[in-house]
């Protein structure tokens, strides 16, 4: 079994992530959280943490992982500092500890922030931190979704590098994404985007792979 680092672990996407990976045969999940206070709820379902802010020295985090989930989102207040820089400082913590694979949760837009009509910020704080993962010499998947939403996941999606529209898609369906990104043969060191779609989330993912 892979250890895999969740940050992000205590968001709605993140606990859906690390719930997913706490049930697979291939990965052990641990939730990166920033207070003391949240390592309770994950220690009862068995499952480790460890404790680290990415405004802080996050170096520690990785040490033992093979590998890494960014799904760490400061909700549009610390976006330079958490979805920016705190992605950068993880990516190099992940160098450091060797991480094999690092799957990036990133956003729908993120590819041409400029031409947005809002969050702009937002975006192109996420476009600077998938920029500087493809220029690391980590192997990465970014997932770029459309409008996270909370409806049940369908277990199926509109996968395309690029896509010509927006649309929304459950957090679910993004969490299974995620993890499905994980196996050592899938969409390595691909960008690609996703909205909710007809097609089972393992077969479109075949077509980045």
């Amino acid at each position: 079994m892979e250890n895999i680092l969740v940050a992000g672990a205590n968001g709605t996407t993140g606990r859906k992530i690390v719930h997913l990976l706490n049930t697979s045969q291939y990965f052990k999940p641990f939730a990166m959280v920033r207070k003391k206070e949240q390592i309770e709820q994950f220690k009862n379902q068995g499952i480790g943490t460890v404790l680290a802010d990415l405004e802080d020295d996050i170096s520690h985090a990785t040490i033992g992982m093979d590998k890494v989930i960014f799904a760490a989102g400061s909700g549009g207040k610390k976006v330079v500092a958490v979805d920016q820089d705190g992605a950068k400082k993880l990516i190099d913590a992940s160098i450091q500890s060797k991480v094999k694979k690092f799957v990036m949760l990133s956003s729908l837009g993120a590819e041409n922030p400029n031409e947005a009509e809002d969050l702009k910020e937002y975006l192109q704080a996420k476009h600077n931190a998938d920029e500087y993962l493809k220029k690391s010499n980590l192997t990465y998947t970014i997932v770029r979704p459309g409008s996270l939403t909370d409806e049940k996941g369908t277990g199926t999606i509109k996968l395309e590098k690029k896509l010509m529209e927006k649309g929304f898609i459950s957090r679910e369906d993004v969490a299974q994404t995620l993890v499905r990104s994980l196996h050592d043969d899938a969409a390595v060191n691909q960008t690609f985007e996703i909205i909710e779609g007809n097609e089972l989330i393992g077969k479109a993912l075949d077509k980045v792979s």
